[in-house]
């Protein structure tokens, strides 16, 4: 049985990626397992126990059929969740800074 939640390699693992990105990235994967604890009691409320098909075997892949179903649907956005989730924590997080106007974008320390 997949049960396990682990932070994928990427936005959330990298120090230089600022807040905003990473709350992105978390909203995303929220929304993943969200979808996928939808899926599984979805799939624990069916009406009858004998199915014709079951066993552990077929209920593992399906297990990991809905995972995959929800990687994608949060990744695109189709559920809306990770959508709300940054818009309502969007004004918690720190603003990348951007260059004044007129000011050119020169790195800190080389004079420019």
């Amino acid at each position: 049985m997949i049960n396990g939640v682990s932070i994928k390699s990427g936005v959330l693992g990298d120090p230089k990626a600022n807040e905003l990105d990473q709350l992105k990235a978390a909203a995303k994967q929220f929304e993943a397992i969200f979808t996928r604890q939808m899926l599984k009691s979805t799939r624990e409320a069916k009406l009858a126990d004998d199915d014709l098909f079951g066993s552990d075997a077929t209920d593992q892949f399906r297990e990991m059929q809905d995972s995959n179903l929800a990687d994608q649907l949060s990744g695109k956005g189709a559920m809306g969740i990770a959508d709300l989730l940054v818009r309502q924590f969007q004004s918690r997080v720190a603003q990348p800074a951007a260059p004044a106007a007129g000011a050119p974008a020169t790195p800190e320390g080389t004079g420019g």
